[in-house]
């Protein structure tokens, strides 16, 4: 054993999270659900079944919009369900689409479909009486929601590039391949959404294991020099290398996330660690290696420390890495060159090298509704009723038409701008800027953060334009909680909410995502934000080096140290005096 184990546990010791209990006790993820779908007294799931659900692609949510209210009446919260698909790579055919926005119109309270960062799409708001049938129109349609929340690897991610179209074609099968090859084994979800009858007497979990992981895991694949995945926010990332537009291995890069806890400082966001290149064919190994490794060796006493980063900050890299390679059999060759030069989707039209046309479409916020004004899921799917390629969502929460012949651009952009999904009007700014859903219908949320991000960043478009820098941008993300779902923690100007109307403000993150911002002021009003960004912006505008980002030049200038290594300065005040 090496003086690096000695000093470090493999193992975490003590009393085991309750968490643990539950999936100990669950029989495979079933628990009780299917007794559950007909208790009629309670418009949500009970016991142990309400974190249950979420391995099976849902979150118990309710309306904390009227909750008071609701409480006032003695009536229990309004609870619904919000349902995420597993879509590794994020692609969908138009028919597929069209299902999926009936079922919204027709099954949701909130009728909308939103597109999430983590490259798929979820539904809000769907009652318990309408979560059975919600699983079977996916299955209907070829899809699933099976492992998409919870202590599993999640829905894996992958570069949209729709210019490299072979190369994308290629690195999204491998997306495919690694969210197959992960998926629970278990039959409870066909068991209990799609009535299948149980075919075999013993369940086995050969990769996840009977308590399946001891926190969410997630995948990327990512095609430099786009990172528009944001790698650095997961905890298993495959680099695509390529040599003459063909695939030919991975680097691999372990243990990113970007959630915290407030007023916890042993919780932190942490960059993915560089282990090594691997080739195609050892692919599928390394990442069951990488696994398995984690559910062994993860914290199982203390869900706050039980990600991947934590795992990696205890043990080492070096010795996570060597247990790795003893498990696949496989050793890492040196880190192949790669380079990130930009972030982010290019909204509009672009031709790929197949000489069809992809067009991108900007979705403020992921969210897809219908309003007077603006259209927007009637706009979606007029397009899907014609187009004969696909559709990708994208990790930026866009929307791709993928493959339009020359023939049908004129009709697709047609419809496009008629229905709001197009514009000329729209700034940089805008479509460089982030926020999770937050409320009213996360329960986590502590402040606003999609609710409150068009009016915010109207104001910053108003200190741009002030400033004459209107056609530049700076990556702005905001989330309602230090959970990290907005990736705040990898922006240029990350907002991470306290209360209401309060924040965190983070500066110092760069453009193509590989540099963590600092907290600069703690629990301030976005009038106080606008404030300090206003005079940093003007600063910015008249002082920078030629195409230096906003948070490049706060770094430079003093304004913040950047962080180096978050699981020891993350938390020091490094601000300029």
């Amino acid at each position: 054993m090496s003086n690096e184990q000695q000093q470090k546990p493999l193992i975490v010791e003590g009393k085991l999270a309750d968490s643990e209990r539950m999936k100990q006790d669950s029989n495979y993820l079933r628990g009780s659900i299917k007794e559950d779908l007909t208790n009629g007294l309670t418009g949500g799931f009970e016991g142990d079944n309400f974190l249950l659900i979420r391995f099976h692609g849902m979150y118990q949510q309710d309306d904390r919009d009227i909750r008071a209210e609701r409480a006032e009446q003695k009536l229990e919260p309004r609870h619904a369900m919000m349902l995420r698909c597993r879509l590794p790579g994020g692609i969908i055919t138009p028919k597929q689409w069209l299902d999926i926005d009936k079922f919204a119109s027709e099954h949701t309270l909130y009728g909308s479909v939103r597109i999430t960062n983590r490259q798929t799409f979820q539904f809000h708001g769907i009652l318990k009486g309408d979560v059975k049938p919600a699983h079977q129109m996916l299955s209907h349609v070829g899809l699933d929601a099976l492992a998409t929340a919870n202590d599993v690897n999640r829905n894996v991610l992958c570069t949209s590039n729709p210019v490299q179209s072979e190369l994308h074609q290629q690195a999204y099968e491998w997306a495919k391949k690694i969210s197959e090859h992960l998926l629970p084994r278990t039959s409870a979800y066909a068991e209990i959404w799609l009535d299948k009858e149980k075919i075999v007497t013993t369940d086995e979990e050969p990769i996840l294991g009977q308590t399946y992981l001891p926190r969410k895991f997630k995948t990327t694949v990512v095609i430099p020099p786009l990172n528009d995945v944001d790698l650095h926010a997961n905890d298993m990332n495959f680099v695509a290398i390529a040599k003459e537009g063909e695939l030919i291995g991975f680097n691999v890069l372990v243990g990113g996330g970007l959630a915290m806890t407030h007023g916890d400082t042993a919780t932190f966001p942490r960059l993915a660690s560089e282990f090594g290149f691997i080739p195609l064919d050892k692919t599928l190994a390394i990442a069951e290696a990488i696994v398995t490794t984690q559910r062994d060796w993860g914290n199982r006493t203390d869900r706050k420390n039980a990600k991947t980063k934590y795992t990696l900050e205890r043990v080492g890299i070096e010795t996570f890495k060597a247990e790795v390679e003893r498990r696949s059999g496989v050793i890492f060759e040196s880190i192949r060159p790669y380079q990130f030069t930009e972030r982010g989707d290019q909204i509009g039209w672009l031709k790929g090298i197949d000489n069809r046309w992809h067009l991108t479409l900007f979705i403020e916020n992921g969210r897809l509704i219908d309003t007077a004004e603006k259209p927007l899921k009637l706009g979606v799917a007029e397009i899907a009723r014609i187009h004969k390629g696909d559709f990708r969502l994208t990790a930026n929460q866009n929307l791709i038409v993928a493959g339009v012949p020359e023939e049908d651009k004129l009709a697709i952009e047609a419809i496009a701008r008629s229905h709001g999904l197009m514009s000329d009007n729209i700034s940089p700014q805008r479509e460089n800027s982030m926020a999770c859903v937050s409320f009213p219908t996360c329960p986590l949320a502590m402040a606003e953060a999609e609710r409150f991000l068009p009016e915010f960043v109207s104001e910053i478009e108003k200190i741009m334009a002030s400033h004459q820098v209107a056609d530049e941008h700076i990556v702005l993300r905001v989330t309602g909680c230090p959970n990290g779902c907005g990736r705040a923690m990898l922006a240029e100007v990350g907002l991470v909410g306290k209360a209401a109307d309060r924040y965190n403000l983070h500066l110092g993150g760069n453009r193509i995502g590989t540099r963590i911002p600092r907290m600069y002021r703690e629990n301030i009003t976005s009038a106080e934000i606008l404030s300090l960004l206003d005079e940093m912006i003007g600063h910015w505008a008249s002082e920078r080096f030629e195409r230096e980002g906003f948070g490049d030049f706060l770094i430079r200038t003093d304004v913040v140290k950047p962080v180096l290594n978050s699981a020891i300065d993350f938390y020091e005040v490094k601000e300029a005096v």
